[in-house]
């Protein structure tokens, strides 16, 4: 098992980060569930079936420009992530669209050419479901030695409730052809991405789906998000949300749907968001896609002091990309032995599952390490350390947290 990198042992030392303005604050005295005691007010609330929660915390900044802010996943509580606890990743600034002048464009191999309105969208036949979202790179902070990236820690997730018109409804509307086999969603975001090699000139920022997985019904073209219109740094007015499937496949500011005949070969589909896979004994780029199982750790934090010999409600989420996930195991001992964790959420395809464990610290104080490992219904199962060919994305192994069991400091 890999331990944790220098730059994670920096950030423990200052875990919230503020911004000059103090836009974002997160400053909060150590938690331990089960005596819950924040220095910022929180409070859950049911909404039909699904808790939502509310707090002043704010979000944990990984690059000022363009936007890359982590949710805090310490403070992580409700089923349903708060808009403004859900991670934003951008690759440019954020796009300035006017709404009376938005079009979004269903083209390339088609029969009926599609520009639709804002409004067009909205009168459509609406659909709702509940689908996380993870960066590809999220927990890249943990990769040993450390790697170039943003140097998310756990909070690069997050679940929310969309709404929109399914991606399939008005791929049928334009008409695709017989031999289409991708259809490409581009975003009005533009620039030049700094990893190398470095496109000559401007480029927008798309990504392909395979035709099957585009016109599965969940897959959206999206404009709320838990009950609200998108805001800017989240795809407003219009953003793809492709369930089971990294978040770089659900591409905001969506202008763009292009059905095409031969698969894509652009930019964020080959140079990035790309792993090396072999075929007849010889290596091969691939893009990233499907989510892999993963579970992590939201309580306690990385370094985080607790008393001997007291009950501690370790709690975190589990999930995975295509299949549910069916059960969930913890490890006090860094991996020695493992004990079946309890599920606070019932099985639901495309969103994560809450899950607590009642762990009796031990009497001898020392330094510990907890893990977490989760399995999927199709028999999948967190690895024990990363695979390399996934280089900077894809960290889905069971992530070491490390705390402390001392006696409490007298006067």
């Amino acid at each position: 098992m890999r331990g944790i990198s220098p730059v994670l042992e920096d950030v423990v030392q200052c875990r919230c980060l503020r911004d000059d303005l103090n836009l974002y604050t997160c400053l909060l005295k150590p938690t331990r569930e089960g005596s819950v005691e924040d220095t910022q007010h929180r409070e859950t609330r049911r909404e039909g079936n699904l808790t939502r929660q509310s707090s002043s915390v704010g979000l944990i900044i990984r690059q000022k420009l363009p936007s890359n802010l982590e949710t805090p996943f310490d403070q992580l509580d409700s089923f349903i992530t708060p808009v403004e606890l859900f991670y934003i990743r951008s690759h440019f600034p954020t796009p300035e669209i006017e709404l009376a002048s938005y079009r979004l464009r269903i083209d390339g191999a088609v029969s009926r050419p599609l520009s639709l309105g804002y409004q067009e969208l909205r009168d459509m036949q609406t659909k709702t479901q509940v689908t996380l979202l993870e960066c590809a790179g999220n927990s890249r902070v943990f990769l040993v030695p450390q790697v170039k990236g943003a140097q998310w820690e756990l909070g690069a997730v997050g679940n929310a409730e969309w709404t929109g018109v399914s991606l399939r409804v008005l791929l049928e509307q334009a008409g695709v052809a017989d031999d289409v086999c991708e259809i490409v969603l581009e975003g009005a975001d533009r620039g030049i991405p700094e990893e190398k090699p470095i496109p000559p000139g401007t480029i927008a920022f798309a990504r392909s789906l395979p035709l099957g997985k585009a016109m599965r019904p969940e897959v959206l073209i999206a404009y709320q998000m838990n009950g609200r219109d998108l805001e800017p740094d989240h795809g407003y007015p219009v953003r793809a949300i492709v369930p089971g499937h990294y978040g770089m496949a659900s591409v905001k500011w969506l202008v763009g749907i292009h059905a095409v005949q031969e698969p894509f070969q652009g930019y964020w589909q080959t140079s990035d968001y790309a792993y090396w896979d072999y075929a007849a004994g010889n290596p091969v780029r691939r893009a990233l896609g499907e989510v892999k199982p993963k579970s992590e750790i939201g309580r306690p934090r990385v370094y985080e002091r607790v008393s001997p010999n007291e009950s501690y409600a370790v709690f975190g989420a589990a999930w995975a990309g295509e299949t549910v996930v069916t059960e969930i195991e913890v490890s006090t001992d860094a991996g020695r032995t493992w004990v079946d964790a309890e599920f606070i959420d019932g099985p639901r395809q495309y969103a994560w599952r809450r899950w607590k464990f009642d762990w009796m610290t031990p009497n001898e104080p020392g330094r510990y390490t907890l893990l977490a490992r989760s399995r999927g219904a199709d028999g999948s199962i967190q690895p024990e350390g990363h695979d390399e060919n996934y280089a900077s994305y894809v960290i889905n192994h069971s992530l070491p947290i490390e705390v402390f069991v001392e006696h409490p400091a007298t006067p």
